[in-house]
């Protein structure tokens, strides 16, 4: 157990407290009530092996006694939490004139919730909740980078594709070239050989009427 004893006390009178053990420190309370300055303060007592933490503001005193163990960040966690209940109710408008005591029964059981959750699960103070949510976006940072790296790696064996396929269209446009070169012959070819053909041709048409040499036309002429 964190928090013992809680109080809201305006000067030294107590309107509302709660005691979480069976021990009495009620003594030990009006002597730290006794030596808290009127003005605006925030301070921690040792008291044995207690600590007794405490917001002063505004004439209104809220008084917490923990264990060592609690440290001064929960504690004043929850002061400042109970501080901000107490400002908030309504029974708070009249307290200047309430007795001893006298918001035991409306604030008492606000004072009794509030210990049991600081005691059991304490919710994350400014400092926790900062801290928690730089690690958030660390993790997302992280994230981040991890999937960047991943993209470059895709990337990187994108472009080495490119590279090859870049080579595999050179060799492509190279043996283009090479078989339109040997087309070009090959038709010349064809085409030389027509024509010796078409020479052959016409002249076996024109040595029928002239004799192989030729010369029986030009005798005739």
């Amino acid at each position: 157990m964190s928090l013992i004893h809680a109080l809201v006390a305006r000067g030294p009178v107590v309107l509302a407290e709660h005691q979480a053990g069976k021990r009495d420190f009620s003594q030990a309370t009006q002597t730290i009530l006794s030596k808290i300055p009127p003005n605006n303060s925030k301070l921690t007592y040792v008291w044995e092996q207690y600590l007794f933490h405490y917001i002063s503001e505004g004439g209104f005193t809220y008084l917490a006694m923990a264990d060592e163990s609690a440290g001064r960040r929960m504690p004043f966690a929850f002061l400042a939490d109970l501080q901000r209940k107490f400002t908030s109710a309504p029974s708070s408008s009249s307290s200047d004139e309430t007795p001893g005591h006298g918001l035991q029964g409306t604030f008492g059981p606000t004072i009794a919730a509030l210990m049991h959750t600081y005691n059991t699960a304490p919710p994350a103070d400014e400092l926790t909740r900062a801290q928690t949510e730089l690690n958030q976006v660390k993790d997302i940072m992280v994230q981040n980078v991890e999937q960047i790296l991943s993209r470059g790696e895709r990337i990187e064996l994108l472009v080495d594709k490119t590279d090859v396929m870049a080579g595999q269209a050179t060799a492509f446009r190279r043996g283009a070239r090479t078989v339109r070169r040997q087309m070009w012959w090959k038709n010349s070819k064809v085409l030389a050989l027509c024509f010796f053909v078409g020479l052959v041709f016409m002249w076996m048409i024109v040595a029928q009427f002239c004799g192989a040499g030729l010369n029986h036309c030009g005798t005739k002429s």
